[in-house]
């Protein structure tokens, strides 16, 4: 390599750097203004029309038992209304100011998975768990800290796979705007996705080349087959579980009831890169896989609503309430399994490891998951709208709390290096699967 490739090469790695931090400064100012609108809510004192002492000693919007003053807020909503109608040089769109006075109070709740959506919104979201759209085929993962958007999977024989869309590809631009921090929520309904045979533009910083590249691609139905599978040596089912969606548990049952005809004698279920999904679905494939019958020493406190059935999952809420999850279908796989998690192994697929793992039904291989061990509930409100708000933890059978710490793997191995870009990895190439049919033959 030159020396002239490596100064360029460099120059594009501290553009790119450059720009995502621009962006996530960007987005620390967008999101000082939400702030600021949060407070125009949360923290108000009297009217400004009511003086400066008055202001001064009304500082707090909350009650003395640390509810929201709702008297005083209404107040000074109105006030600010009143200064807009007099003095802002525009025309104001009064339905976005509504919408944004909502957001901005979930903001204020410092959550990032509490979520306000007006109805269009809302409307899109119904969208994501059927299992069809008109897209481009990706799977992405977005930093928390960061902001940074990455492609973590591309689907075959869908437009991002034909344009050379890659595993590893960090999404910088959709057109001419700049994604890093925005809501992928937003970015997937309102920008990625759209009219079938529309074009979709993006731009992407290629980290291991260090360079964008610029990538073209039409929307189209891509109907994402969330469960894959094959029969390997040695009468070994693999099953590869992309996402949990409504048709996931009935695809992985059809999947297990073929493997069996097949003779299979030992299973893998391979979880990476799975963000999680519709719990219902988990809940199917554990039932269909683990008996009925199994007991655990599980959290002290918790009181089991069925003593002879098997805890999958229970979920508490602030007041230490919540829903349990058991097995009840009479179905049951009595052969030695295991199962392959990395660290976008996340939510309801860290619900499936931990079940498995806490019962010994199945070992562990790959690397940590993502920690993720909260619900979100969507709440509808009226006129279309909804919230998506964080309401409880949920818990593996034994009582572990996983969110933000993640469930560690009984045999680590990271993936080589040279497959992480890879959009598939022969079975026979691929480590961590080599790994986990090692695991399996202990």
């Amino acid at each position: 390599i030159t020396r002239k490739t490596r100064r360029i090469t460099l120059e594009n790695k501290n553009k790119f750097w450059k720009g995502a931090l621009v962006g996530a400064l960007l987005t620390a100012f967008a999101g000082l203004i939400i702030v600021g609108m949060s407070l125009g809510i949360f923290l108000i004192g009297r009217t400004a029309i009511d003086g400066p002492q008055q202001a001064a000693e009304s500082n707090q919007a909350e009650n003395q038992d640390g509810s929201l003053d709702l008297n005083r807020i209404t107040k000074k909503i109105t006030t600010l209304q009143q200064i807009i109608d007099k003095y802002y040089l525009f025309d104001e769109d009064t339905t976005k100011v509504e919408d944004w006075i909502y957001k901005g109070m979930m903001y204020g709740l410092n959550d990032p998975y509490t979520t306000y959506y007006t109805a269009e919104e809302y409307q899109k979201l119904s969208e994501d768990t059927e299992g069809e759209y008109h897209g481009i085929g990706v799977m992405i993962s977005q930093n928390r800290s960061t902001g940074i958007i990455t492609v973590i999977k591309v689907f075959k024989d869908t437009p991002a796979a034909e344009a050379g869309m890659r595993p590893g590809d960090v999404l910088y631009k959709v057109g001419d705007m700049e994604v890093t921090g925005m809501d992928m929520d937003i970015l997937v309904k309102d920008y990625i996705k759209g009219k079938d045979g529309s074009e979709v533009a993006l731009t992407v910083f290629r980290q291991d080349e260090g360079e964008y590249v610029d990538l073209k691609m039409e929307r189209r139905n891509v109907t994402v087959q969330t469960v894959e599978y094959q029969m390997l040596e040695d009468h070994v089912g693999y099953i590869a579980v992309s996402q949990f969606d409504v048709v996931t548990a009935d695809q992985f049952k059809a999947a297990v009831d073929d493997l069996e005809k097949q003779g299979m004698k030992k299973l893998l279920v391979d979880l990476r890169n799975n963000p999680g999904g519709v719990l219902d679905a988990v809940v199917g494939m554990l039932d269909y896989i683990l008996p009925d019958d199994l007991m655990i020493e599980g959290d002290k406190d918790l009181v089991r609503t069925n003593t002879e059935a098997t805890l999958l999952v229970y979920m508490a809420d602030k007041n230490g309430k919540g829903g349990q999850e058991y097995a009840s279908d009479g179905h049951s796989l009595d052969i030695p399994m295991a199962v392959l998690v990395n660290g976008e192994s996340a939510s309801a697929s860290e619900v499936f490891t931990g079940a498995m793992k806490d019962y010994g039904r199945a070992t562990v291989v790959g690397t940590k998951t993502f920690g993720k061990g909260i619900v979100q509930n969507l709440i509808p409100l009226d006129n279309g709208t909804a919230i998506k708000m964080t309401t409880a933890h949920y818990y593996t059978p034994s009582g572990f709390d996983l969110h933000g710490k993640g469930i560690e793997p009984d045999v680590e191995v990271e993936l080589k290096e040279e497959f992480k870009n890879q959009i598939t990895v022969d079975v026979k190439e691929d480590n961590q699967i080599q790994a986990a049919l090692k695991a399996l033959d202990k």
